[in-house]
């Protein structure tokens, strides 16, 4: 395989060699935050929700936070196949012009857009995906603490800074700033014991689908946070990346099955604070029946700019280039589903299996 790596835990790795993976082995599916990264993805989410993971009968669940979020509630849409290609199609798009006087449109001004863009995206199948008959979807977002449970520009300044410096101490620092809520919708109970940081578990219903959603994408300073979510407490809701920004979960605790897990990068980062803490990067036993599909770092280089789409194309390309370039990193993402077809028709051969 030249595009697509395929790393795994320990157990994983053991049911694999034994077994090969079928879909019913798969028991949750999570979905980072990352931006335009997860653009990458699209051929994948396609092949795994519209054709492999639907044979295997049983219930999956799928948790998300910022694009993770808008991938997961995608895959559980009536024609996921269509939606995941809409979903690229109208990222890659996407332009809000700044107002007169700002080279990047205001926080507000990038509110307002993202959300009519989930009301025209999600809009008239918001009840058909909430009451899907297999897939649980699980919205993460980051409810502020303390100074954070109000959304001004001078608190939030003040508490994401005191965020940053805290984190780089202790990860349980979060929990002094931020409380995790995972909004879920109807049917089995999420598989996974958080117990790690504050957690909130609540309904996801048709009433706090979209606000849900787009607090799950609000980047600080980006975008506004949502003062408030329908069903929870009152408060500031945020991007659910600050606190899980690759979900690195204790999926060792399931009662059983395998995590499958898209992913554009081999580690699973706990928290957004934590890219630049190398120390944080590690996998640990939580992850050892996860199976993570990624590109092959080599293969990235060979994409337009070297790398992977990222936030940074907004300000470093005009629009008609950044749609272009992000355009064709898509086209050529579609070997990764390519080579993971593949590796399932050979019989999922065990010795192309990396650590994670």
């Amino acid at each position: 395989m030249k595009a697509l790596h395929i790393h795994v835990g320990e157990r994983a790795r053991a049911h694999i060699a034994s077994q090969g993976l079928r879909p019913q082995d798969v028991r949750l599916v999570p979905a980072a935050a990352g931006g335009p990264k997860g653009l990458m993805l699209t051929h994948l989410d396609q092949h795994l929700f519209g054709r492999w993971l639907p044979t295997g009968g049983h219930t999956v669940h799928l948790v998300g936070a910022s694009i993770g979020a808008w991938r997961m509630a995608t895959a559980a849409m009536p024609d996921p196949g269509r939606a995941f290609a809409d979903l690229a199609h109208g990222y890659i798009h996407q332009h809000i012009e700044p107002e007169p006087g700002r080279q990047m449109p205001s926080a507000a001004r990038i509110t307002a857009g993202f959300t009519q863009t989930l009301q025209d995206f999600f809009g008239r199948d918001v009840e058909a995906l909430l009451s899907h008959p297999r897939w649980r979807l699980h919205v993460l977002t980051a409810k502020g603490r303390q100074i954070l449970r109000r959304n001004t520009l001078a608190r939030t300044a003040a508490g994401f800074a005191g965020l940053a410096l805290t984190n780089a101490l202790s990860r349980q620092a979060v929990g002094l700033f931020l409380e995790r809520h995972v909004f879920s919708s109807p049917g089995e109970a999420l598989p996974v014991p958080l117990r790690d940081l504050p957690t909130q578990q609540l309904p996801l219903t048709p009433e706090n689908f979209l606000p849900a959603m787009l607090a799950s994408c609000s980047i600080p300073f980006m975008l506004e946070g949502v003062p408030h979510i329908p069903g929870a407490q009152p408060g500031a809701h945020w991007d659910g990346g600050l606190v899980d920004y690759h979900v690195h979960w204790p999926y060792n605790q399931m009662d059983g099955g395998l995590v499958l897990y898209p992913h554009f990068q081999r580690q699973v980062v706990p928290g957004w604070l934590d890219k630049g803490l190398r120390w944080r990067h590690r996998a640990t036993p939580a992850l050892s029946n996860m199976v993570l599909l990624c590109p092959n770092p080599e293969w990235v280089r060979t994409l337009p700019g070297g790398k992977l789409p990222d936030r940074t194309d907004f300000k470093a390309l005009l629009p008609a280039e950044r749609m272009r370039v992000w355009s064709e990193a898509v086209a050529q993402a579609e070997q990764l589903s390519e080579e993971w077809q593949q590796w399932l028709d050979d019989g999922c051969p065990a010795d192309v299996l990396q650590p994670l």
